[in-house]
């Protein structure tokens, strides 16, 4: 039952943020090869092809490109905080994350 209602839970906060992606009218351009040449580092949390090994990070593959484009941000900008994540995207430009998203929005 817990389990359930941290699984709603979830649910719940990534609506919440794909809603005001999509509201926001973020248009996002990116190059894919670009992305894949700066994911290195993604990697080793996200999975070579952007499944996560592990239930604790989330898999990147097919995701909206809005939608990885806000939360990237959100990290590098301190909206959202995350002990690895942030100073992970801290170093990275607007379009280092618009080519990372044109990159794992494209796998599938």
């Amino acid at each position: 039952m817990k389990r359930c209602i941290s699984v709603l839970n979830r649910l719940v906060v990534l609506s919440t943020f794909v809603g005001f992606a999509a509201m926001s009218g973020v248009a996002v351009a990116g190059d894919a090869a670009a992305g894949k040449a700066k994911s290195g580092t993604c990697v080793a949390c996200h999975g070579p092809k952007g499944i996560s090994p592990n239930d604790i990070w989330p898999n990147l593959a097919g995701q909206k490109k809005g939608y990885l484009v806000k939360q990237m941000k959100a990290f590098r900008d301190g909206q959202r905080k995350d002990p690895v994540m942030s100073p992970m995207a801290a170093g990275l430009s607007d379009k280092d994350i618009e080519n990372l998203a044109a990159y794992y929005s494209e796998m599938k």
